[in-house]
């Protein structure tokens, strides 16, 4: 069971989920517990990191304010003195840890990717000791354990560090069976782990929905739950088409394309050891644990949907990059991309005409300007390129669906549906799989686009 941060935003939902685990222990579950950061703490300490740099005049008020609100959290969950108590002592530790650093960072004035992680390292190590302490106070025999402590190995890829999954696998076991074996109920910080040389890493947003699978393979769990705020994946986002349902089931390959896009943000590889060990995960919402979510699956029931959901993503920016040198030429792709790369520049959709003379991405919208500058440092000026171009007030669409496999038809009823709209489409790209036709419009007309697809294909029913 892995708990997400709105899960542990404050005392009284810390204690619901100590609720949940202990009826699940009592109807004899073998768990594991996976906590993140209370809902928030990371960005809090990201930005404590950057405002370090510039003044430490505010660092102790930061501070204390941050550990006030963990430590009220912890004497209004706890209601075992001793346990209180034990817990109060840990964070009273990482109190005086985190003040250290952040007055490090104002001297040093530099805060590297490994300086980040180790101050994101602290939302996890705040909260797991507080669910723990919770546990116990109501008669759940359980330990927490830190990622590392756990056994989790990652590479020294600081920010999206990738576990070094046999080992880590290998270790987890050896760990947390003997636990499990003598009824006691490990609680594992999510998100963060070690490097070999020792460093703190993180595993890059959604991290914990990562550790939780890859703790569940170790394992070999009957099932991953992973515990939101939301039922389920939902066919639509329901703040921008109201008749949005749950969807019962997916499979793994519909979740992954879903999972960056969707209400619910997975971490884009933690369906990965799940998959190949043939772990099914469920999506539940902690605030209504009677709904059964989503259930992910390698095989789910075929439904007659031939679109399951419509998705969006906001904050992109659309480049084209023009020019008939680059017709016939070899390794203009390459070029481009290779810049970006060099950057650091994630490149999330890629469309390139026959004529070879025109080629367009979309990019996080942050990343823009910086992309757009590097390109033009390295391909204006030259006989590949032209012109290159770009477009900031724009969003992705995407419809999903393993059902649009080998169903002629599928893109003239979504595009049907969008120009019933009025709504123009900027550029289109589908991969092989069939499973996703993404779409780019003007960020003005997503919405509408959105409702349009979805009832299309009826969704809402």
């Amino acid at each position: 069971m892995k708990f997400g941060g709105t899960s542990l935003g404050d005392a009284a939902s810390v204690k619901h989920v100590a609720d949940l685990i202990h009826k699940h222990v009592q109807r004899e579950y073998k768990v594991v517990v996976v906590s993140s950061a209370s809902s928030g703490v990371t960005d809090e300490l990201l930005t404590m990191c950057e405002e370090s740099l510039k003044d430490e005049t505010h660092i102790a008020d930061g501070v204390n304010a941050l550990f006030e609100r963990h430590i009220n959290m912890a004497k209004a969950s706890i209601e075992n003195g001793e346990h209180l108590d034990r817990v109060l002592i840990i964070l009273n530790s990482l109190k005086r840890e985190l003040e250290k650093l952040l007055h490090g960072i104002y001297y040093v004035k530099e805060v590297t990717p490994r300086i980040r992680d180790y101050a994101a390292s602290f939302g996890e190590l705040m909260s797991t000791p507080i669910l723990w302490g919770c546990l116990n106070s109501i008669g759940v025999k359980a330990e927490w354990l830190t990622g590392w402590d756990a056994g989790i190995v990652t590479d020294s890829n600081y920010g999206e560090a990738r576990p070094f999954i046999e080992l880590s696998k290998l270790q987890l076991r050896s760990k947390l069976q003997p636990m499990i074996d003598k009824g006691v109920v490990p609680v594992v910080t999510g998100y963060i782990a070690k490097s070999q040389d020792g460093s703190i890493t993180t595993l890059g947003r959604g991290g914990s929905d990562y550790t939780a699978t890859l703790i569940a393979a170790a394992l070999k769990a009957d099932e991953v739950w992973l515990w939101t705020d939301v039922d389920g994946l939902m066919t639509a986002d329901p703040k921008l088409e109201p008749s949005a349902k749950t969807i019962e089931e997916l499979s793994f390959e519909e979740a992954v394309e879903m999972a960056i896009l969707g209400v619910k943000r997975m971490h884009p590889r933690a369906l990965e050891p799940a998959m190949v060990d043939n772990i099914p995960v469920r999506i539940r919402n902690t605030f209504n644990p009677d709904n059964q979510g989503t259930l992910i699956t390698s095989k789910p029931m075929e439904g007659k949907d031939v679109v399951k959901a419509v998705t969006v993503a906001r904050d992109v920016g659309l480049i084209n990059v023009q020019g008939f040198g680059m017709v016939g030429t070899p390794g203009t792709a390459a070029r481009i991309f290779q810049v970006l790369g060099k950057a650091s520049i994630n490149i999330m959709m890629i469309a390139q005409t026959v004529s070879e003379s025109n080629i367009s991405i979309v990019i996080p919208s942050k990343m823009l300007m910086k992309a757009v500058s590097l390109l033009e440092t390295a391909l204006l000026g030259t006989d590949l390129v032209r012109s290159i171009s770009y477009e900031s007030d724009v969003a992705v669409v995407a419809a999903i669906g393993s059902g649009m496999r080998g169903k002629p038809g599928t893109a003239a009823r979504i595009f049907k549906a969008v120009a019933g709209e009025g709504v123009n489409v900027r550029m289109i790209a589908q991969g092989s799989s069939e499973l996703n036709i993404s779409f780019v419009v003007k960020d003005v007309d997503c919405e509408k686009a959105v409702r349009a697809i979805h009832r299309e294909f009826n969704l809402g029913r």
